[in-house]
């Protein structure tokens, strides 16, 4: 299990949060989700390890930016 907290820029309502969020769980492994819209942070817990390059990716997907 793994667990680790992102800053993704550019969320402003929770319809920004929803999208974060739905692209995030769709990543393999991914088991939880958790956005703070105010601070800009989303806790990932995931299986395993999870690499920058596939968060940004599901972010950018999503239309916002991992810091």
């Amino acid at each position: 299990m793994s667990t680790t907290t992102w800053t993704v820029t550019g969320m402003t309502c929770e319809h920004c949060v929803a999208s974060v969020t739905e692209e995030l769980s769709e990543l393999p492994g991914v088991e939880n989700v958790a956005v703070t819209l105010e601070t800009g942070t989303v806790q990932v817990t995931s299986a395993g390890p999870l690499s920058r390059e596939q968060v940004g990716a599901a972010v950018t997907e999503a239309g916002y930016e991992l810091a």
